[in-house]
């Protein structure tokens, strides 16, 4: 109703003239955005004289109120004004009466006679409602295209001010900019004549009325945190390292290709997958699928992955009793068999009751399902790509991927986004060189692109987030091989790691930031790792010890980026597969590419995610992610 009203009575208004001064030589009028015909608020205030040299031009804008400030208008009679022309048969009194509700109230109360004696005179004085003080409103709003808001001034004469102070409230406006009215950190703002839409809101629900709200507090409020500064802010970089990503790709003639999200296969060798079923028979036929392919008691770990632990830990022992290590490394390796054994055996017991009894019963199976086999959620799109790669030659993707692990971190979630690449007749030079290349572009971009959303994040969130990509950008990065790596580590004096340092073991977080932090002071690409800490699809090295494989690890930050050579041999991976007890009739399609025509190829993968991290200065993934997905959190 409020617009309607003042709708109605600007109609009544004379239409607007150009502002007086304004000539030829005046600024172009500003473009408007060309789907929602208006100024986008960062044209106005990201220039290098923050909107001054647009004074005069009549602008249609829209955003949400970020803060408010009611004030008189400045040519409301002042008290002392009102004294000096007030008619003389009206006292001082008589005029705090008449302009201040509660001095007219306590006068009142003081005054009144209970034999009704009061002055006939003063009563009906006392009874004449106060005339309303005209007022403006000082509005900050944002539409989400910038850093700094833009000052609006309304004033009360075109709508009721309380309905369009409340946080959160939308407005879509037109006026004219001038340079600000009040002194502060804003230069211009925009003096509304004509309101176009207000989206109210209910100050009492709306849950950002108050400022600086807490990150966490801000998770519980997805659909509404894009609004704060901070997450506008992080959504703009996140919006530049994708666009900086597509850049660098296609400007070094790669392809983009969409990989699928529904897979039969693991390129991880991970047990921790979102099974795909469109089971819709009852729930306990349900829950007895389940059963196949899971074990409630031993964190959801199917019966391939106890298989292929089993293979693993097999080689463990026949390394350690070629090693002599100490007697009671082996012992434990050896226990560690036999629970997993015992583990494959109650499996293998109940595969066999749920097919023999869905035979009798004529239950739904897996090859009753939409896809007639077991299906995963994607936790990697790398192998499907490689055959893209074996055909066009360098492509990408980008795109989710999956985890069904309930660990709570703040650097993993249920769901993730991979930006990977592949590189046909490549090698692990090749491919180390382009990691390299990329991210230092990356860097380059997100500082040149989101200059106002890093110097936010500096006074925020991390002072040292631009010294960081600056660091990227300037630094040669380091190339020590892991076996190198492990030497270095095992020499440091003085420091105690949580986890012991030994060959053929993964290196640790600890470890690796060490190395990046300590020791290099910049980036390290470590490269060449144990062939028991690659996926079967690496390439094996000469050494027959090691495979092709490497990750960049940045300062304060960690690993950002892995990636490998993969192995072109198809008897060498044809082996490596049995070794692991990897089921071959998913993989066919995978190895009739080294059957056919195959090339040395390389690729790597980067966690988009990790790299908006790095760039804004969190440290948790939850607030970098538009809507999170974690085990236990089903609101969204």
């Amino acid at each position: 109703m409020a617009v309607e009203e003042a709708q109605t009575t600007l109609e009544k208004q004379n239409p607007i003239t150009p502002e007086a001064g304004q000539t030829s030589t005046s600024p172009p009028p500003l473009p408007q955005y060309k789907y929602s015909k208006r100024v986008l608020l960062k044209t106005i205030l990201c220039r290098s004289d923050e909107g001054l040299g647009l004074i005069g031009q009549r602008v249609v804008v829209g955003g949400w109120v970020k803060s408010s400030k009611v004030v008189p208008l400045h040519d409301v009679p002042s008290f002392r004004t009102t004294l000096m022309t007030r008619p003389r048969d009206v006292s001082c009194v008589e005029i705090f009466q008449s302009r201040i509700p509660l001095f007219r109230t306590i006068f009142k109360v003081l005054n009144h006679k209970p034999n009704g004696s009061g002055s006939p005179a003063r009563e009906g004085l006392d009874q004449t409602p106060a005339k309303p003080i005209p007022t403006k409103a000082y509005l900050q709003i944002s539409d989400g295209s910038c850093v700094p808001s833009l000052q609006v001034l309304l004033p009360s004469s075109i709508a009721t001010l309380s309905k369009f102070t409340s946080t959160g409230t939308s407005i879509f406006v037109e006026g004219v900019l001038k340079e600000s009215s009040i002194e502060g950190k804003h230069k211009i703002e925009l003096q509304v004549e004509k309101l176009l839409h207000v989206g109210f809101v209910d100050s009492n629900k709306y849950p950002l009325s108050k400022t600086r709200l807490p990150l966490d507090f801000l998770r519980n409020y997805s659909h509404f945190r894009p609004r704060t500064t901070t997450l506008a802010s992080v959504t703009r970089i996140r919006s530049a390292l994708t666009h900086g990503t597509h850049t660098f790709l296609q400007n070094n003639g790669f392809l983009h290709v969409n990989m699928p999200v529904i897979t039969s296969i693991d390129s991880k060798g991970c047990s921790e997958k979102f099974h795909v079923a469109t089971h819709s028979g009852k729930e306990d036929k349900k829950e007895k699928h389940e059963a196949l392919v899971m074990d409630d008691n031993t964190g959801n770990i199917n019966l391939q992955a106890v298989k292929a632990a089993i293979k693993e830990k097999s080689d463990r022992i026949d390394e350690l009793k070629r090693s002599e290590s100490n007697r009671e490394s082996l012992d434990l390796a050896v226990q560690d068999l036999k629970k997993a054994n015992e583990l494959a055996l109650q499996l293998e017991t109940r595969e066999k009751k749920h097919n023999k009894s869905s035979a009798q019963s004529g239950e739904l199976g897996i090859s009753d399902d939409f896809f007639h086999g077991q299906m995963y959620l994607t936790v990697s799109s790398q192998l499907h790509l490689e055959s893209y790669a074996n055909s066009l030659g360098s492509v990408y993707t980008i795109g989710p991927t999956f985890s069904a692990d309930k660990t709570q971190s703040m650097k993993h979630l249920a769901e993730m986004w991979m930006v990977e690449v592949e590189i046909g007749f490549a090698d692990l030079e090749d491919v180390m060189n382009c990691a390299e290349d990329y991210l230092k572009f990356l860097c380059r971009w997100v500082l040149d692109k989101c200059s106002s959303e890093l110097v936010f994040a500096s006074k925020r969130i991390d002072k040292e987030v631009m010294e960081r990509l600056q660091l990227v950008l300037s630094s040669s990065f380091e190339k020590i091989t892991y076996t190198h790596a492990i030497k270095l580590l095992q020499e440091v004096p003085d420091k105690k790691f949580e986890s012991k340092i030994e060959w053929g073991v993964a290196l640790t977080e600890e470890q690796e930031s060490y190395l990046a932090d300590e020791m290099y002071k910049k980036p390290v690409i470590i490269y060449n790792h144990p062939k028991g800490l690659n996926p079967f699809f690496v390439r094996l090295n000469e050494d027959r010890r090691t495979g092709a494989t490497f990750q960049v690890v940045l300062p304060k930050t960690g690993t950002l980026i892995r990636g490998s050579q993969k192995e072109e041999r198809y008897d060498i991976i044809s082996k490596r597969m049995n070794e692991l007890g990897l089921p071959r009739e998913q993989y066919e399609w995978y190895l009739e590419l080294r059957r056919n025509g195959t090339i040395k190829h390389s690729g790597f993968n980067l966690e988009l995610d990790h790299m908006v991290l790095f760039s804004t200065g969190l440290i948790d993934i939850r607030d970098v992610i538009p809507f999170p997905r974690s085990y236990g959190n089903p609101r969204f």
